[in-house]
């Protein structure tokens, strides 16, 4: 039996959703806040399933969208969000943070053009590992201008183990 320390409203909510996509058991443990690597758990627990749509996906791109996850695509989104605590002072740098997540949400929405999920037709545990980037940019910067984007998360939100998930673990503010 698998062992989920879940956090509230952290990146912990995407392990709750594989489990369910995977069907495997699981019990969650609630903490307030811990240090643990989701990026790390996400993929040990998909390489160690017998059934994941991932063994037949190219494995480059891959390992590519995993580590954007947890890089370049959740960098300006954090440091915009914690930036923009300091008030008027830190309008010069929001603009040019706004500027870099509008890059990186366009590159996003053009790498899901025609596929509904970031490697193909399958759900994969890199799409999984993405999520809190789409989630938080729908929460917290809008993206009415991003359709493909908007059509990624709707999809994945609406998964049946997306919502078992959901109803297993704590309250989900980024959760449409």
């Amino acid at each position: 039996m698998i062992i989920v320390h879940d956090l509230d409203d952290s990146r912990s909510q995407r392990i709750l959703w594989l489990l369910e996509e995977l069907g495997v058991p699981y019990e969650i443990r609630q903490h307030k806040r811990v240090v643990a690597e989701s990026g790390a758990i996400i993929d040990y627990v998909w390489e160690w399933s017998t059934s994941a749509a991932c063994k037949r996906c190219g494995y480059n791109d891959y390992v590519r969208w995993m580590h954007y996850a947890e890089g370049s695509g959740m960098l300006a989104p954090i440091v915009r969000i914690n930036v923009a605590r300091v008030g008027e002072a830190a309008s010069p740098a929001l603009r040019r943070l706004d500027s870099e997540i509008a890059l990186h949400l366009n590159y996003l929405d053009s790498a899901l053009n025609g596929r509904p999920y970031i490697l193909g037709p399958e759900l994969s545990a890199a799409d999984i590992q993405l999520s809190f980037i789409g989630e938080l940019a729908a929460a917290r910067f809008g993206i009415a201008s991003y359709p493909n984007l908007e059509a990624w998360i709707k999809r994945f939100q609406a998964r049946p183990a997306y919502k078992a998930a959901l109803a297993r673990g704590r309250a989900y503010s980024f959760a449409a």
